[in-house]
């Protein structure tokens, strides 16, 4: 032999493989045989046997969980026929497990999203399956023990595959059921938002009130007020703004484009007293919050939708809460801006056509002097100025409007023609 293939012949690069006896390996496939064998011929009589099989499995789990008994107790027959169908399945597949495979897996599928929207919890649906492979295991091994004791220990080496389909089975069915969870609760979420936005809007039927105050968790003839709520939203999923309300307020959060609304439950006090069911609203900085009337009954909450809505459209830019019985008569100007605005043209019209720098000194006096009460004195301090100077500048409003703050219904007028040049400008 030439020495440089002798050389490569002898260069090892890992360990060498030992040939594996050919006696063991047909032992083996004996075995495995002579298993399969004993597996099937057992398969074949729980097939012929599964009517029995099944009212063992049901009674069976009817006896260990309690999750099961309200659906055998409502439906019997149709628990029944799903069980019989999944056993089936199960043998089938030991009898044919290529060909069987896609229609159990479906099966299994069916039971976990049919046991989610039922309710049964995914614990007792697991164990259900468990009992099952365990009530399949055991006939096999009777049925063997009683055609072929000998047979049985043979059936050790089919366990494997037996217990991989139940696990297989187990996972699927909570795959199923989880899956389905998740979109029931979705379209649970998905419903009460609608009922929430039907409410608000006004447009809720009276026939779906129930099912409203269920899904809200508020009842139907409870007393409520509307928080509008803008600006300031803080991060996290819908909802975040439970934390504004004081704390063991009943309400609900529905949550819009740019504003939320909190459907808020009050007591039976009078609303006019001096209980405020909102006094601790705490608001993010930069929020503004308009608080409506109150309301008797979900029916009536579009309205107060409304009346938030209102109140929200008087909150200044800088932010702040706003609660309309505080705020009537902004609330009139608002509620008819073409209304407010001609009462402004009108009253104020001789003023607001004067310079820039003396139409400001004069309206400004005038808002300081009604803010203080008609208090010369107190509007010259908050103006830093001399009373006189509050007088001579009031006087002069008086002779351009044709008005006297000395005639109440004069200064109602002159009050909201400020309120709705202020906001509507």
């Amino acid at each position: 032999m030439h020495p440089a293939v002798r050389t490569r012949a002898m260069i090892r690069t890992g360990p060498v493989p030992v040939p594996q006896p050919r006696n063991a390996r047909r032992g083996r496939s004996l075995i495995d045989a002579d298993a399969l064998r004993v597996l099937h011929r057992a398969a074949r009589v729980l097939i012929d046997d599964l009517p029995d099989l099944t009212d063992r499995l049901v009674a069976l789990v009817q006896e260990q969980e309690t999750a099961y008994r309200t659906a055998l107790e409502t439906d019997y027959a149709g628990t029944w026929q799903e069980v019989h169908r999944s056993l089936r399945h199960s043998v089938m597949s030991l009898l044919d497990p290529r060909g069987n495979r896609d229609a159990a897996r479906r099966c299994s599928w069916k039971i976990g999203v049919r046991r989610a929207e039922q309710g049964v919890p995914l614990d007792a649906l697991l164990h259900a399956f468990r009992l099952g492979g365990s009530l399949v295991w055991q006939r096999l091994v009777e049925e063997t023990s009683r055609t072929a004791p000998e047979d049985v220990r043979l059936l050790v080496h089919v366990a494997t595959d037996v217990w991989n389909f139940v696990d297989e089975h187990c996972t699927l069915v909570a795959d199923a059921y989880r899956q389905a969870e998740r979109q029931l609760a979705w379209r649970r979420e998905n419903r009460v938002r609608l009922l929430a936005a039907a409410l608000l809007d006004g447009t809720s039927r009276i026939a779906d009130l129930p099912e409203t105050a269920e899904g809200l968790d508020l009842p139907e003839h409870g007393r409520y007020v509307v928080v509008a709520v803008a600006g300031g939203r803080p991060p996290g999923p819908s909802g975040a703004r439970a934390s504004a309300v004081p704390p063991g307020t009943r309400v609900h959060w529905h949550t819009g484009v740019e504003v939320d609304y909190g459907i808020v439950l009050v007591g039976d006090e009078d609303p006019e007293g001096d209980d405020d069911p909102l006094e601790g609203l705490d608001l993010a900085p930069g929020s503004k919050a308009g608080v409506g009337s109150v309301v008797t009954g979900l029916a009536a909450v579009g309205d107060a939708r409304q009346l938030a809505d209102l109140a929200l459209s008087i909150c200044p830019q800088a932010g702040g809460t706003i609660r309309l019985t505080e705020h009537l008569p902004e609330a009139l100007v608002v509620s008819c801006p073409e209304l407010g605005t001609t009462l402004a043209d009108q009253v104020l019209g001789p003023l607001l056509r004067l310079e820039p720098a003396d139409r400001d000194v004069l309206l400004d006096t005038l808002s300081a002097w009604l803010s203080c009460d008609g208090s010369a004195q107190r509007a010259g301090e908050r103006l830093y100025c001399h009373r006189n100077t509050v007088l001579n500048r009031l006087r002069r409003c008086e002779q351009l409007t044709g008005r006297s703050l000395a005639r109440p219904l004069d200064v109602v007028e002159i009050s909201l023609a400020l309120t709705a040049r202020r906001l509507l400008r």
